[in-house]
């Protein structure tokens, strides 16, 4: 008889437990990683796992893929059958940069109701650890918008030429100067939005495709009144793959900042927080 009855309480206790593991997998993460590609199929599935697998905070996650020749596309749908909970993909026609590619996943996330959303390569620049903080600085930190910063704290970047480095630090003081934020790390890809952020600019209205993108958010958010906030990161250069980076979305950045400047004389509307 009671060893009838230890195993009824056995199931007992393992229809609960499996019951419980289900109802936190199915729970909506608050989070999502916007993760844009374009040939990213030796660090896609990678990156993908080490997202999902951070311990300290549940993230979903949206792919943009400007239709990488690579396949990067159908191995993100793959992984989408067996979690199709956790990662979403949008799949664009071409190559359309990569602000259109970070508006297109800002508009979704807000339309699925996540509180906080972040940028992210997909080459493990931006180590995935750091998503754990990046992400608390604005849930429990204060901050509407905060940096995965390089320049914080020194200059925390491994395996990028003298030249790159130097050119990416000197380009962020150059922001600084011109705009007057007071941001170590302007150019910044490695974000973190609170959604009361996303909603009040007009994305519609963002101008800038690639570096000066990230300027123009973080230069809009500022000047909107937002509080932004920089964490300390160590950002590592991509082992896999192949850098998108050219002279062109440099030069971008270069001259976008003197117009953002400039539309805070002529342009106010622009930084008027949107009604909602």
């Amino acid at each position: 008889m009671w060893r009838n009855f230890s195993k009824i309480i056995i199931i007992f206790v393992e229809i609960i437990r499996e019951h419980l593991v289900n109802s936190i997998l199915a729970m909506k993460s608050d989070s999502v990683v916007i993760i844009p590609t374009y040939n990213e199929k030796e660090n896609i599935s990678n990156i993908i796992n080490a997202v999902l697998g951070q311990a300290g905070h549940q993230f979903d996650i949206l792919v943009i893929d400007d239709n990488s020749p690579d396949g990067t596309a159908a191995i993100v749908e793959g992984m989408i059958q067996e979690r199709p909970d956790r990662i979403h993909i949008i799949k664009r026609a071409g190559k359309l940069g990569l602000g259109t590619a970070y508006i297109t996943g800002f508009k979704w996330a807000l339309q699925q109701g996540y509180d906080f959303v972040i940028e992210m390569d997909a080459d493990f620049s931006h180590r995935p650890e750091d998503l754990i903080p990046l992400q608390a600085a604005c849930a429990t930190g204060g901050a509407d918008l905060s940096i995965g910063s390089r320049y914080i704290t020194g200059v925390n970047v491994v395996n990028w030429p003298m030249g790159r480095v130097l050119m990416s630090y000197y380009a962020s003081a150059y922001v600084r100067l011109i705009t007057g934020m007071k941001v170590h790390d302007t150019t910044a890809g490695f974000v973190c939005y609170r959604r009361e952020v996303l909603e009040s600019i007009d994305l519609d209205n963002i101008e800038f495709k690639g570096y000066a993108f990230q300027i123009e958010m973080k230069f809009t958010a500022f000047k909107m009144g937002f509080k932004i906030k920089e964490v300390p990161i160590i950002f590592v250069n991509r082992v896999l793959g192949t850098s998108k980076m050219n002279g062109s979305i440099f030069g971008e950045a270069v001259f976008g900042v003197i117009k953002l400047r400039l539309s805070t004389w002529f342009n106010k509307k622009k930084f008027e927080r949107c009604k909602h």
